[in-house]
């Protein structure tokens, strides 16, 4: 049967995880406009103006003259709009999760770059055919209300109980790159595409429905309408700091060690981008030293760069979150290239 992870590589603590960006290239219609256009998917976007985007964006702008126009949406649904713009690209940048940074390259959406700092991202964090990179490191995870639910479920199993009926929600598989990451967890957990489906089938009784951003999952969270949803560890550290009853966790199956996987934030240059030259400045600016050391002090999140050893509070606490935990690789080609499949044997389980 066919699982989405490589045998699992057993690592606890924090993991500097990167992927690729790379491109060469680009329009030749590029405008002298001081303009560049982000696709990006939710969580680098602070919700009060204090995120790591926010913060970068502005200096980029103060740095350069060049105005940042921001598109944020789902995971897949940034690739997908990009599909259908292909014809008349309007974004410049892509940033986005696995499995979707690998659609948007093998669907020829992105071209060559290799931005200034990408030599300090690990080899086997970028693209083979070099057309992106991770510019934030980052890992899937799973949030609970700390005021109703003070002890985090511990395992996939738990959440079957009715207890959690219509106060559990995940974003959708195929559309929200954390709501991806769930399925692929799960398959990887539980042995086999099969028993995993087997298992959301079951899990479904309690899911309040779809939703095709995993951010808007945390406000819920926090407020004790719901009691568990599914997020990222830097999109939901960074939301803690003003949702205070936010904590992060990470299911195990049955009595077994919790674990997770990198979800980067992974960025490429898109082909025949109107504004090609800035949209490269904004990549290097990105992956400066200056902005990846901002990346957990102010984003929550971990350098892609491995010569950026972060060492501030946020740092220190991140690194606690992943003591123990199990990280394990998933074959992102398998991924890519049977998403569609995946996803289809989802909404067929669980009647999405």
């Amino acid at each position: 049967m066919r699982t989405y992870a490589k045998p699992i590589a057993a690592v606890t603590g924090a993991l500097a995880l990167a992927s690729t960006l790379t491109a060469c290239g680009g329009s030749s219609a590029a405008s002298d406009e001081k303009i560049v256009t982000v696709y990006s998917a939710d969580g680098l976007k602070g919700e009060a103006g204090d995120g790591w985007y926010d913060k970068v964006f502005a200096d980029f702008e103060k740095k350069t003259g060049i105005k940042v126009k921001y598109v944020e949406g789902g995971s897949g649904e940034m690739v997908q709009r990009a599909l259908r713009e292909k014809s008349n690209t309007q974004a410049d940048v892509i940033v986005t999760l696995p499995p979707f940074i690998q659609q948007a390259g093998s669907k020829g959406l992105l071209q060559k770059y290799a931005p200034q700092g990408a030599d300090q991202v690990g080899g086997g964090d970028k693209a083979s055919d070099g057309t992106w990179t991770s510019v934030v490191n980052n890992y899937f995870g799973f949030i609970h209300n700390k005021k109703e639910l003070p002890q985090a479920p511990k395992s996939w199993e738990e959440l079957l109980d009715a207890k959690y009926k219509d106060r559990l929600q995940y974003s959708t598989p195929g559309v929200a790159g954390d709501g991806t990451a769930v399925l692929i967890k799960a398959v990887h957990d539980f042995g086999g595409q099969e028993p995993a489906l087997e298992y959301l089938k079951k899990l479904q009784a309690n899911n309040v429905g779809p939703s095709s951003s995993t951010s808007k999952l945390a406000p819920k969270v926090d407020k004790g309408e719901l009691l568990v949803a599914n997020g990222d560890v830097q999109m939901n550290f960074a939301q803690s700091k003003s949702m205070p009853n936010l904590g992060i966790w990470f299911p195990a199956r049955g009595s077994g060690k919790p674990t997770t996987f990198a979800l980067p934030y992974a960025a490429g240059l898109v082909d025949k981008a109107p504004h090609t030259e800035n949209g490269k400045k904004l990549l290097d600016f990105m992956l400066s030293e200056g902005a990846q050391r901002e990346v957990s002090a102010i984003g929550g999140g971990f350098p892609a760069r491995k010569d950026v050893k972060a060492t501030d509070a946020n740092a220190i606490e991140l690194a606690k979150l992943l003591d123990g935990v199990e990280i394990f690789e998933p074959d992102w080609a398998d991924i890519d290239k049977n998403l569609k499949t995946y996803v289809d044997a989802w909404k067929s389980a669980t009647g999405s």
